[in-house]
């Protein structure tokens, strides 16, 4: 193994750029661990509890019902996944993305 510094990170395994030798992915201990931060489409930071409002309607998934632009959410619940918010809005439970919210 060498002691290289220049390292390229693949997702199952590393590799060093200047004698190519790899090894396996492992959490490196110098690595902090970086919550998670999501941010509307303003750039505001968002957090568990916040309230949202669409900026533009959405139309849902799976039938005709269409969530208008202007609507406000119930306090919101970040989680892990394609999308980041899981709320109420208009009686529903719906998943969005951060990229058609502002926070209110």
């Amino acid at each position: 193994m060498c002691e290289m510094t220049d390292v390229l990170d693949h997702p199952q395994h590393y590799e060093c750029v200047t004698c190519g030798h790899e090894w396996t992915a492992e959490p490196r201990p110098d690595a902090p661990e970086s919550a998670r931060i999501v941010k509307d489409a303003h750039g505001n930071v968002l957090g568990d509890g916040d309230c949202v409002v669409l900026i533009k309607d959405l139309k849902l998934g799976g039938g005709s019902q269409v969530l208008k632009g202007g609507t406000k959410s119930k306090p919101i619940r970040l989680v892990d996944g394609d999308h980041e918010i899981s709320c109420k809005m208009d009686g529903m439970a719906v998943g969005l993305k951060a990229c058609f919210v502002k926070k209110a």
